[in-house]
C-alpha cells in the first residue's frame, strides 16, 4: 500500500500565512519608497546647488539692496520645498494611475467578482503633499545656507 501525504491547514494558519506575505510586500514597498525619497532628495539638492551657482549675481544684488541672509535662506528653502511638492504631486498622479491599472489587471487575471477600486483619501493626499514639501525643503538646506552665506561683493563679481 502506498503512502498518502496530506496536510490539513485550518483557517487561522492560512490567515497567518497570507498576513506574513502581505507584511513582506509592505516592507518591500516601504523600502522602494524610501529609496525613491532619497533619490528625489538628492535630485532636489543637486538642482538647488546648480540654482545657487547660476543665480550668484542675483543673490549679490539681493544682498546689496538690503536682503538679509535669512531672506535668501528662506527664498531657497521655499523654492526647494516647492520642487519637492511638485514631485510629490506628480508621484500621486502616477501612483494612482498605476494602482488603477494594477486593479484592472488583477481583476481580469483572477476574474474577480464584484468591483475593486483604489482608494485615495483627502487626508492621505494632504499628508503626502506636505511630506513631499518637507522632504524638498530639507534637501535644500545645504544649498540655501550656501546661498545665504555668499558675501555680496564676491557674489556681484561672479560671472
Amino acid at each position: 500500500m502506498g503512502e498518502r501525504n496530506a496536510q490539513i491547514t485550518d483557517f487561522e494558519d492560512l490567515t497567518r500565512n497570507i498576513q506574513s506575505v502581505i507584511r513582506g510586500v509592505q516592507a518591500f514597498l516601504a523600502g522602494i519608497a524610501g529609496i525613491a525619497l532619497l533619490v528625489g532628495g538628492v535630485g532636489v539638492m543637486n538642482t538647488m546647488y546648480t540654482a545657487v551657482l547660476e543665480r550668484t549675481r542675483e543673490i549679490g544684488i539681493l544682498k546689496a539692496v538690503g536682503a538679509k541672509d535669512s531672506h535668501v535662506l528662506l527664498l531657497f528653502l521655499f523654492e526647494s520645498g516647492l520642487m519637492g511638492l511638485g514631485g510629490g504631486a506628480l508621484g500621486l498622479v502616477v501612483g494612482f494611475g498605476v494602482a488603477w491599472i494594477a486593479v484592472a489587471i488583477v481583476s481580469r487575471v483572477f476574474q474577480a467578482q464584484g468591483s475593486f477600486s483604489p482608494v485615495l483619501s483627502f487626508g492621505l493626499v494632504v499628508g503626502s503633499l506636505f511630506f513631499s514639501f518637507l522632504v524638498g525643503a530639507v534637501a535644500g538646506i545645504f544649498p540655501a545656507v550656501r546661498a545665504a552665506r555668499l558675501p555680496p561683493v564676491d557674489a556681484l563679481r561672479y560671472e
